[in-house]
């Protein structure tokens, strides 16, 4: 088949960077929360997992590669005293998929240890890069992470104070960032002027006092028993202190917000809430607005396990067919390093999805997901229905087609591997072998948010991008100014 497709991928979704967690809470466990916090944002990122903590001047690291539940044990743990962590888990967009790419970052300052998390992708590395080397800085990995760290490092060295320090790095920084950063003066977050990823954080029920987490999702803060307190708002440092009441909060910058549509459409978990509401609820108004937009006439609608199920029961609210499980996902399987061989790939092996006949035989379906990428799993996903006895098999995807590749941590391939890029609707769908093939539309989407005063960031769709992937600035100085704060 034409490699241009992508038809030999084992898999063409696409993968989040990261998720950062923080928590500051001096009478408890800090690294056994922080653990379980990188369990819920386990989906954001599986390469790699790590722990900072904090007890006083001191801080201990533990960080490798793999899933959460593999990189840490009771005893690992119970080597991790402090009363602040930083937590992370991580996919690699930027760096390779080494060991010494694991985040937390951990470096010494004047004022002592830092440690921080990165969720997000810059776009001027490269000058950055650059100019640490032209100071004789030299990173030890090849992540953009360490270079944040390293401009952090350098003006606290220079003299500032830790939040100074913070908004002059950031300032020299481009793209997309959600950092978690621990200090031996408090916990910080800080989030980039356009908010691309998502930050929030919340404080726990039993430590009103200084009790305080931060997460890249709600559903962080849920599994640990923390009550959602606010989001990190674009362009914002925070600053939670031991012993504070309340956490000092400023906006540091300001653009235009531009959140990435894409976290509420497949990327963050359906129990974490955006907007004071579940993404489940979002997600299923997208299956009904795309149900009136491309109705189909079928005997049974589903979806693709995990995320195009929410889709698929609005769309089966919005057209009257009915809504069945017609695939099961094996939900052990991860990232495995243990490849089927070319043998049992021909063979059809399913590791992670797998028809019910008697569901599907004789049958006219409906299947609904979330996108398409490449479009080599989801002509996989037909074949298998096919086989499985479907008789009619119509495709409905609950998000536009995508057409350009993301630069703020996410990774879509480049232009030339996003089979909506280059060829047209009908192309897609003989390729795919689907009878009907449709995709939500861009004003859909927007309107399904119910947020119509809110811009989002839709660049993978439409090639709209809030921060150009290669722009004008310069080599990462220090004094350059923070832009100018937006209009509320």
């Amino acid at each position: 088949m034409d490699a241009s497709l992508g038809v030999g991928a084992a898999d063409d979704r696409p993968q989040e960077a990261c998720g950062v967690y923080g928590v500051l809470a001096p009478a408890l466990d800090v690294a056994n929360l922080t653990y379980f916090g990188l369990y819920a944002l386990q989906h954001r990122g599986q390469e790699s997992a790590g722990i900072a903590v904090f007890q006083g001047e001191q801080v201990r690291l533990h960080k490798e590669m793999g899933l959460v539940s593999q990189v840490f044990n009771r005893d690992i743990l119970a080597r991790l005293p402090g009363d602040l962590a930083i937590g992370h888990t991580r996919y690699s967009t930027t760096g390779s998929s080494q060991a010494c790419n694991a985040q937390p970052v951990v470096l010494m300052t004047r004022l002592g240890p830092m440690a921080m998390a990165h969720n997000g992708n810059l776009v001027n590395t490269a000058e950055l890069s650059h100019a640490m080397g032209q100071r004789g800085m030299e990173p030890v990995s090849s992540t953009d992470s360490e270079l944040i760290a390293m401009l952090i490092q350098e003006a606290v060295d220079g003299g500032a104070d830790w939040p100074e320090a913070l908004t002059r790095a950031a300032s020299c920084c481009r793209g997309a960032y959600s950092l978690s950063i621990g200090t031996p003066a408090g916990l910080f977050a800080l989030r980039d002027p356009h908010g691309i990823r998502p930050l929030v954080f919340g404080r726990l029920e039993d430590m009103e006092q200084d009790g305080w987490i931060i997460s890249s999702e709600t559903c962080g803060l849920d599994i640990v028993g923390a009550r959602f307190h606010d989001t990190v708002a674009p362009g914002e440092l925070i600053w939670f202190r031991p012993g504070a009441t309340e956490p000092d909060r400023r906006r540091w910058c300001g653009a235009m917000p531009r959140l990435c549509v894409f976290e509420m459409i497949y990327f963050a978990r359906p129990d974490s809430n955006f907007f004071a509401e579940s993404l489940y609820s979002y997600r299923r108004r997208l299956g009904q607005v795309l149900a009136e937009e491309s109705p189909a006439e079928a005997d049974l609608v589903i979806g693709v396990p995990d995320s195009g199920i929410p889709a698929a029961i609005g769309f089966a609210d919005g057209s009257g067919v009915p809504y069945a499980e017609g695939l099961v996902k094996n939900r052990y399987v991860g990232r495995t390093f243990i490849q089927p061989s070319q043998g049992m790939r021909e063979a059809g092996i399913r590791l992670k999805l797998n028809p019910l006949p008697d569901v599907l035989s004789h049958q006219r379906i409906v299947v609904v997901d979330d996108s398409i990428v490449r479009g080599s799993t989801s002509r996989k996903i037909v074949k298998a229905l096919r086989e499985a006895g479907a008789r009619q098999v119509h495709m409905r995807i609950s998000s536009p087609p995508v057409t350009h590749p993301c630069y703020y941590g996410i990774d879509t391939d480049t232009q030339d591997q996003l089979v909506a890029a280059h060829l047209p609707l009908e192309q897609i769908r003989q390729h795919l072998g689907v009878d009907s093939l449709a995709y939500l539309s861009r004003e859909g989407m927007l309107r399904a948010t119910r947020q119509q005063n809110r811009p989002f960031c839709t660049a993978c769709f439409d090639g709209n991008y809030p921060i150009p992937p290669s722009g004008e600035m310069g080599a990462g100085k220090l004094a350059l100014e923070p832009p100018p704060m937006a209009s509320e």
